[in-house]
């Protein structure tokens, strides 16, 4: 076959369905390290399906600095085990933890515009990338209700001054012609069911002690008065008119960062709560609300960094009225590094168990002066992982991702807060980036469903150096999973013991992330 032949055979390639098998990445380098995976109309990487293997056999899933993405490979178990590898990593499936809900992404005013802009079939590709089966099988999907400052200008649903009543209350174009199609899309392509929850940034200006949507400010008035009722229908309003649409909400947050002084630029659009104000709103309005509407919705409170914790959680969980209307405990990723994950994370759960910790949102890029968007950048990946790793062995139930998709800037943005995001997109050239980022939470969500539960490891080392990050989960079909990160530039050989199968003798590549796969007999 001569040149143009071949030249021809690759164009057929790109231009027809694949019947079956999973898609290479097609690599672009941005520096040494730094690849990304090119997805346009024509071609997109993809995943197949997960199949369990036989047992007494395993599959493992590695990406890797050095350039693997996801990339499958199978083994067998030994009935023996030397472990001279000096680390020996022991499930305990008898140990159970908590229950794990699972892992996605935010779908932003900024991250809808950007899918949009794509063509269709390249729309397509990025959705099937995040949502179906030949992608990583994301779960959870975050909303704005209204504007955020991943939004083009600011707005809310109801401008209208002392509309108590909440008669003008009208979804956004935003919501009609974007984010609800998408979801639409998005619910049809997943094997999964996807739980959605929604998280205000700021009511309508009028309700606030600003005046404005932009910038800091609280409801006017106190708890029970009308200017929390009205707050408080708003959100009922808002799942009425989604209702309407076909797309239903898992939960609600009380409000995104209610302490947002903390982190963000001052015409940034938020309410400010402290932790006793969100207690008496969601006893006196709220909780209420919901409970007398005909939405299931369930309520988070908090949606800010883990230093608040278990203060937050005291307050608001320790009024038994408000224990028994919220669900679960919202946490970002911003502050991590101030207070640790046990005297937090670890110490909220033993004092209030029966409500969930789940990580709502998290990004890399933040505060930085140099490049918010770093494309191809192996350390956030390896950023996201070490996060999802930690936070789940002590306690939390899942982890949610910002933005799906940004464009090359790191936005839009109308506060010019641009971030990173484990899809970029470059609309003018139709193409979008699936960066380091997008493969390592893969290698959570695909293999770890709704359901699922944290089990017991134990780590031996022999050395004086631990290198490996992991976690170890049991699905709900029985299957065991796996996690491993190694964040250091050299080989860690390891061996893993399910005392119910028997050993596997590996490696851990430098600067990588495998996901190990197996059943019990």
């Amino acid at each position: 076959m001569g040149a143009v032949g071949i030249l021809s055979w690759l164009l057929l390639l790109q231009t027809v369905p694949w019947a079956a098998g999973a898609r290479p990445c097609s690599p672009k380098y941005f520096g040494r390290d730094a690849m990304v995976c090119v997805c346009n109309a024509t071609y997109c990487d993809t995943l197949d399906p997960v199949v369990l293997p036989a047992p007494g056999t395993y599959v493992k899933y590695e990406s890797s600095k050095a350039g693997k993405r996801l990339e499958r490979s199978q083994g067998s178990f030994q009935r023996t085990g030397l472990c001279l590898a000096g680390l020996l990593l022991t499930l305990n499936v008898s140990a159970l933890y908590q229950h794990l809900k699972g892992f996605g992404g935010s779908l932003s005013d900024a991250a809808a515009l950007n899918i949009l802009g794509l063509s269709q079939q390249a729309q397509d590709n990025l959705l099937h990338s995040y949502f179906s089966e030949s992608g990583i099988e994301y779960n959870l999907i975050r909303l704005p209700m209204a504007c955020s400052d991943f939004s083009v200008r600011p707005y809310s649903y109801d401008d209208v001054p002392h509309d108590y009543e909440l008669t003008h209350f009208r979804l956004a174009e935003e919501d009609v012609k974007m984010k609800i199609p998408l979801l639409h899309r998005a619910l049809a392509m997943s094997r999964r069911p996807l739980s959605l929850f929604a998280s205000p940034w700021t009511s309508p200006g009028w309700m606030k002690s600003n005046g404005d949507v932009r910038g800091k400010g609280t409801l006017k008035g106190q708890a029970g008065d009308k200017y929390h009722k009205t707050w408080a229908n708003y959100f009922i309003k808002f799942l009425d008119e989604y209702a309407k649409h076909n797309v239903t909400f898992w939960a609600v947050t009380v409000q995104n960062e209610p302490l947002a002084a903390l982190l963000t630029p001052p015409q940034f659009p938020t309410i400010a709560f402290t932790a006793a104000k969100q207690r008496d709103f969601v006893v006196q309005d709220l909780g209420p609300a919901l409970a007398r509407s005909p939405h299931r919705t369930r309520i988070i409170i908090l949606d800010d960094q883990r230093i608040h914790l278990p203060h937050w959680a005291k307050v608001v969980l320790g009024n038994a009225t408000a224990a028994r209307y919220v669900a679960g405990m919202g946490v970002h990723w911003y502050l991590d590094s101030i207070v640790p994950a046990r005297c937090s994370l670890e110490a909220t759960h033993k004092l209030f168990p029966g409500h969930f910790l789940l990580y709502t949102e998290a990004c890399s890029g933040f505060l930085t002066f140099r490049f918010s968007v770093s494309l191809g950048c192996w350390e956030r990946g390896n950023h996201y992982s070490h996060s999802i790793l930690q936070v789940l062995n002590h306690f939390v139930a899942g982890w949610t991702d910002w933005n799906l998709a940004l464009d090359l800037e790191g936005g839009p943005n109308w506060v010019k807060n641009y971030v990173d995001s484990p899809v970029i997109v470059d609309s003018s050239k139709d193409i979008f980036y699936k960066q380091p980022m997008f493969y390592h939470l893969g290698h959570f969500s695909k293999f770890i469903p709704e359901g699922s539960r944290r089990v017991g490891l134990h780590s031996s080392c022999r050395r004086l150096i631990c290198q490996l990050e992991h976690v170890a989960v049991l699905r709900p079909d029985g299957a065991l999973v796996l996690v491993v990160l190694n964040r250091f530039g050299w080989d860690a050989p390891f061996a893993i013991q399910d005392p119910a199968v028997g050993f596997i003798e590996t490696v851990a590549p430098a600067n990588s992330i495998q996901t190990y796969l197996w059943r019990q007999q």
